[in-house]
């Protein structure tokens, strides 16, 4: 593995701790800022990414909208209290396309996201991977696309925080 592709994957793990720890650390307000003014977030069932179907959990079209999202988890939506904690597993670097002078970059992590309530138990909040698609803006990455995909059928009856 050369440098510069030692370089790209630690970068994209930087990203990911970054992400990972602002939604951790309840810092939401920051949270949009890892992406691109038009970047997406979308969080779908592996049944409905596997067979193609456009059906998702959550599907924020731009960071306009994920200020919304942060809005309605800060502002308006009540629920009991939980904390969440990442663990983010090293990123798989799928394609680099360095077409017109800009890197696109694919990239594939996968994620645990407990959950633990106050004086309870933590509990497996989310499971699966994200797949995103990467560009560079502003000196460093930010996210153009993220597409979690989790792997359970079910989920908790909350899914209010980003994964």
């Amino acid at each position: 593995m050369s440098i510069e592709s030692l370089l790209l994957h630690h970068e994209i793990d930087q990203l990911n701790a970054r992400c990972a720890a602002a939604l951790d650390e309840r810092r939401f307000d920051d949270w949009p800022m890892f992406f691109t003014e038009d970047g997406s977030y979308t969080l779908q069932a592996r049944e409905n990414f596997d067979r193609g179907l456009p059906l998702a959990l959550m599907a924020l079209e731009s960071r306009a909208m994920m200020r919304d999202r942060v809005y309605g988890i800060t502002q308006t939506i009540y629920h009991g209290p939980y904390y969440t904690r990442h663990v983010i597993s090293p990123a798989l670097v799928l394609a680099v396309d360095r077409e017109a002078g800009s890197d696109t970059i694919t990239a594939q992590a996968h994620y645990a996201v407990f959950r633990t309530k106050p004086g309870e138990v933590s509990e497996v909040y989310n499971v699966g991977r994200t797949i995103d698609t990467l560009v560079r803006e502003g000196g460093g990455l930010k996210i153009r696309r993220r597409l979690c995909v989790y792997d359970s059928e079910m989920v908790l009856n909350s899914m209010i925080y980003p994964v």
